[in-house]
């Protein structure tokens, strides 16, 4: 049997998160979500990895839900559901919280829950016939798990449009919504198009990327006050006596690349 989620590098320090049930439109059943869990936290230790790419094998990014997969839920008590509810809900916060950057590269259907894995990415490209759909209600359930990510993605005033109607929306409005940040021209494919992308990343300090997430989650939502203040002082004072810095500061000076970048990029 095929493993539903493959972890593997493509080049050095771009690693590729694999959907790989392409018969199933990559849709989302209880071993998929296990094994990319798992797939996750030997990503978070891979030597070298500054970028992890995630797509999906075949011609969608994912469907959503199995069919099979729900049918059998809805044979299950209410405690077996929950605990199928909080893998699923895990498996968002640990992508969520990957300390590297991530970038969901997405071609198809985009349905349901993996709505939730893209509003968890840095960075989201698109084809230009991919289509998306926060498509729960129409099962008579709700996106519960994916919200947080998804409002926060493209805002509460949206998401009440879109996951009250269930429309599918193409890829120029998901990118107006904010939930993509670069449609792929019609001739492009997706490496194409991602690739400035990570070209620019991996030109950045291996750290300040990881504390450039980290200030993100840990801003967004916080009010500016004399804490908040204290807080960014430290951060920057923090990092501005690291090796990393000095290494960069050095190689701006002298005009040379910094010894975190690849020469080949």
């Amino acid at each position: 049997m095929n493993e539903p989620v493959l972890l593997q590098q493509c080049r050095p320090g771009v690693w590729e998160l694999i959907l790989n049930r392409p018969e199933r439109r990559n849709a989302f059943d209880a071993r998929l979500i296990t094994t990319m869990i798992e797939q996750l936290e030997l990503a978070v230790h891979q030597p070298g990895l500054r970028v992890l790419v995630l797509r999906g094998t075949g011609s969608h990014f994912s469907a959503g839900a199995d069919l099979g997969w729900m049918q059998k839920a809805a044979t299950l008590d209410e405690t077996q559901n929950l605990i199928d509810a909080r893998q699923l809900a895990q498996l968002l916060w640990q992508l969520d919280r990957f300390p590297h950057p991530t970038l969901a590269m997405v071609q198809g259907a985009a349905y349901g829950g993996a709505m939730g894995l893209i509003a968890c990415c840095d960075l989201v490209v698109a084809a230009a016939d991919a289509r998306f759909a926060l498509s729960e209600v129409k099962l008579g359930l709700i996106p519960a798990t994916i919200s947080p990510y998804v409002l926060r993605a493209i805002g509460a005033r949206q998401a009440r449009r879109y996951m009250l109607t269930a429309e599918v929306m193409a890829a120029s409005v998901a990118e107006r919504l904010g939930l993509v940040h670069l449609v792929a021209m019609p001739e492009q494919n997706l490496n194409e198009a991602a690739a400035p992308l990570i070209k620019a990343i991996m030109r950045n300090g291996p750290q300040a990327l990881a504390a450039a997430k980290q200030l993100v989650r840990d801003f967004s939502a916080r009010a500016i006050d004399e804490a908040l203040i204290e807080d960014t002082a430290r951060r920057l004072a923090e990092l501005r006596v690291g090796a990393e810095a000095r290494e960069g500061l050095e190689a701006f000076i002298n005009k040379r690349p910094p010894a975190w970048e690849d020469k080949d990029v």
